[in-house]
């Protein structure tokens, strides 16, 4: 999953999810250092909107780095922009409040059996799809098989589910229905896992679980999503391809009025075209996780209150296709590994807007304070390995393509490590850079094909949920449909298959360092390339009142209290919205 725009999956040998993009999760206790990397606003104390008020104005928010959404179908949520979207016109049984941690939603409440296998959700009585419509513990369960279904072509649902009875037998054709998802009446759902999970109620916080309107779909076919409506606080109004899409307010939303009337999303592939429109009022909103302010452009913004900046819980990397020479050498990972200069790229070239890393796990996840030995620059040590490896001054190495996305910084990115490999290596790679959807097109390709795929690229990926399992056992396990480039170690497998399964409280530790020693084996072999941790930069106009930015981005912890300053009647407003962020955590 280009973690930039991949979404992730679970692990499933015969399931593949389109590589690409994020959403996170979390309780279960230690979850609690979350909280602390959450940015708050200092010095001020937002008004709130009451709730049940006329919704009224318009929020301008730009979706940054790409030309139109390749879909809106929460089964089938396939990056951050798309995704962006689909969480404001559906929701799920559970959600992410400011501290991203696991709350009711469209579920009032829920219990788990003592083995930790079986979850039962009580749905709202009150629950209502944005046209009107009851929605019940059936809506939830056709919604979550049709997910499943090979037909809705979903990417993340067969994977992540692949631990909920029978979902494996829907997935590959073989049932109609998930036998361990059960309706016992109208408002209650269980939900029975073949094993416990710590990460499950996380996972129900991502799209393919969210609730779809079944009568819509039917009726409306492939075309179901141009005014599509779930239960969440905003429906569809009007999407056109290659500009925008427009959003109104749900009058039906469960929390009551949403305090905005009117969301639009312009489209902009270059992130310096959406900066632009922001500076020049066109916009309240501007930036993400996986395109942020052009890094040049931070130093002209960076005093106002406007702007926010926090570390996100995702890395920056490069990949390797294990089964294409000269990359199905460790020796020669090793060596272009070595040859970057981290401190350089991101000081210099990045001008200090990512951090730096030699690790897979971002800083500030759980299980990130355990040490690792990463590939620390060495341009000595990269000759030799190269050497090593056969290919003394890199002569007779093979032609060597490096391919990564058109967005962001990735361009400045991609000619600074050109440098460093032709300076330290003497090796000269051919760049190859390629509009979003044909990156992922060909990331796709590579785990299908490995022998047609990419060689090396750049990718990424942000947290779906904040747990190591994330970053490790979905990402990099020899069966997981997200390890594009076939990396495969036996020691790592089961290591992390031994972790997946640990759910106690008391085996909390131990399991960190399973992941922990999981984590060194892919270092040690270089299964990804870890360069930096992307921080998350945005513009957030003043007037707009009610989000939290957190390290997922921003979040509406309830969209009935999100509003514009001056569009409604409020109480007192402030007049210094400039952010701190703390990003103290713990283990």
């Amino acid at each position: 999953m280009y973690k930039q725009h991949l979404r992730k999956t679970h692990r499933l040998p015969s399931v593949r999810k389109s590589p690409a993009l994020i959403r996170g999760d979390v309780r279960h206790g230690y979850w609690l250092l979350i909280a602390l990397l959450l940015l708050t606003v200092a010095g001020c104390r937002t008004a709130l909107r009451p709730p049940g008020d006329t919704p009224s104005g318009t929020l301008n928010w730009s979706l940054e780095g790409v030309q139109d959404l390749p879909g809106l179908d929460p089964a089938r949520a396939g990056n951050q922009q798309s995704t962006t979207v689909i969480n404001l016109v559906f929701a799920g049984l559970v959600r992410l409040d400011g501290n991203l941690e696991v709350q009711p939603d469209g579920a009032e409440s829920w219990q788990v059996s003592d083995d930790g296998r079986v979850y039962t959700f009580k749905i709202r009585p009150d629950l209502r799809f944005g046209n009107g419509d009851p929605v019940t513990a059936q809506d939830f369960s056709y919604s979550i098989n049709r997910a499943l279904t090979p037909t809705t072509g979903s990417f993340s649902a067969p994977a992540q589910l692949s631990h909920v009875l029978g979902a494996v037998d829907v997935a590959e054709g073989r049932a109609e229905y998930a036998s361990g998802v059960r309706v016992l009446d109208d408002y209650t759902l269980e939900i029975e896992l073949d094993e416990p999970q710590a990460f499950f109620l996380s996972q129900l916080t991502y799209p393919h679980t969210f609730v779809t309107p079944r009568q819509l779909i039917e009726q409306a076919g492939d075309d179901w999503t141009k005014t599509a409506y779930g239960t969440g606080p905003y429906m569809v109004a009007e999407w056109r391809p290659g500009e925008e899409i427009m959003l109104t307010a749900n009058p039906h939303y469960w929390r009551g009025s949403p305090g905005i009337a009117t969301v639009h999303f312009p489209f902009y592939e270059p992130s310096e075209e959406a900066y632009q429109h922001y500076r020049n009022g066109d916009l309240d909103i501007a930036g993400s996780g996986q395109n942020g302010i052009p890094a040049e452009r931070v130093s002209e913004v960076k005093h106002l209150p406007d702007f926010r900046s926090s570390p996100a819980l995702s890395v920056r990397y490069i990949g390797f296709n294990n089964q294409l020479a000269p990359f199905d050498n460790a020796s020669v990972r090793k060596a272009f590994a070595l040859a970057v200069d981290k401190q350089d790229l991101t000081e210099r070239v990045l001008s200090e807007t990512v951090i730096a890393t030699n690790r897979i796990l971002p800083d500030g996840l759980v299980g990130s304070r355990l040490a690792v030995r990463g590939q620390d620059f060495d341009p000595t040590g990269a000759r030799s390995a190269l050497n090593q490896a056969g290919y003394l001054g890199g002569h007779e190495l093979p032609p060597v393509t490096f391919t990564y996305a058109l967005e962001g910084d990735n361009s400045q990115v991609a000619q600074a490590l050109y440098r460093y490999w032709r300076d330290h290596l003497g090796v000269e790679v051919t760049l190859e850079g390629l509009e979003l959807q044909q990156f992922i097109q060909r990331l796709d390709e590579t785990f299908y094909e490995p022998e047609q795929g990419l060689q090396m690229y750049l990718s990424v990926w942000s947290a779906d949920y904040p747990d190591p399992h994330n970053f490790l056992s979905q990402q990099l396990h020899s069966s997981s449909p997200n390890n594009n480039g076939h990396w495969s170690n036996v020691a790592f497998d089961q290591l992390v298959d031994q972790a997946d399964q640990m759910s106690r409280p008391n085996q909390h530790q131990e399991r960190l360092q399973l992941y922990n020693q999981a984590e060194q084996v892919a270092l040690d072999e270089v299964g990804w390339l870890p360069l930096y941790n992307p921080s998350i930069t945005v513009l957030v106009r003043p007037t707009v009142q009610g989000l939290d930015f957190t390290p997922q981005g921003l979040v509406a912890s309830d969209w009935t209290r999100v509003w514009i300053a001056g569009t409604t009647e409020t109480t007192e407003t402030t007049e210094d919205d400039a952010a701190t962020v703390d990003t103290t955590s713990a283990d």
